[in-house]
């Protein structure tokens, strides 16, 4: 992404931030952003806000000690002088108690730059779907393409069964939306009759099923995670 310097308060400044905080600019893009947030209060405040809105995610990362080798040949390779890390996500200390494995972090990110990219139209939700005290599935809800993507942070496969995505408006019965997959994201298509019930009411429910899907329409193995949509 190229530096924005003079557009204060447009989509792409939410965006720029986001990548910032997510970590994901190119150098130069990224020395750009960090020299306009001294300059740029509301760019900073955006800055500081999605870090904010991020950082809690972080708590469900269980930390990992790198070998000692691994932090020496990184010293050894920065420069003698270094400037104050600028926020959190810049600070060595914090990164050394994280595992860039974890599937938790990188569901927020998707989902946080999914969000970027249907801010100008209708609102997008999120569903954090546990079960057993663990984040099991992130699911995002693109209402003006609709679409649903769905990230694994902690699914453990079964052999022979497939994951498949459930909708539950109030009172109504479960309404498949596909099969998930346990090693990569997935975007499925909400079927127009369905959109509307997915709403701020609606719980999203992760089921296990034979290969296919639930031969009957209706879940037919354990629910191994659920949770209800929120506005992001």
């Amino acid at each position: 992404m190229s530096e924005i310097d003079s557009h204060t308060g447009a989509p792409d400044d939410d965006l720029l931030a986001a990548e910032y905080v997510l970590g994901v600019l190119a150098a130069p893009d990224r020395g750009a952003a960090a020299r306009r947030i001294e300059r740029d209060h509301a760019f900073a405040a955006s800055v500081a806000g999605w870090e904010a809105r991020l950082a809690p995610w972080t708590d469900e990362i269980a930390p990992v000690v790198p070998p000692a080798a691994v932090w020496d040949r990184i010293a050894g390779s920065l420069p003698a002088q270094k400037a104050p890390a600028s926020s959190v996500w810049e600070n060595l200390a914090f990164w050394r108690g994280l595992t860039v494995a974890t599937g938790a972090l990188a569901a927020a990110s998707i989902a946080a730059l999914v969000y970027f990219g249907t801010a100008e139209s209708k609102s997008p939700l999120i569903a954090s779907l546990d079960g057993a005290g663990r984040h099991v599935f992130v699911a995002t809800v693109d209402p003006r393409r609709a679409t649903v993507l769905v990230v694994p942070a902690s699914f453990s496969p079964e052999p022979g069964r497939v994951p498949e995505l459930w909708l539950i408006a109030p009172g109504g019965k479960p309404r498949s939306l596909g099969l998930l997959n346990a090693e990569k994201p997935v975007t499925l298509v909400v079927p127009a009759g369905l959109l509307p019930r997915a709403n701020t009411q609606a719980v999203l429910a992760v089921s296990i099923e034979p290969p296919g899907g639930s031969p009957t329409g209706a879940p037919t193995g354990p629910v191994i995670a659920q949770g209800k949509l929120t506005n992001l």
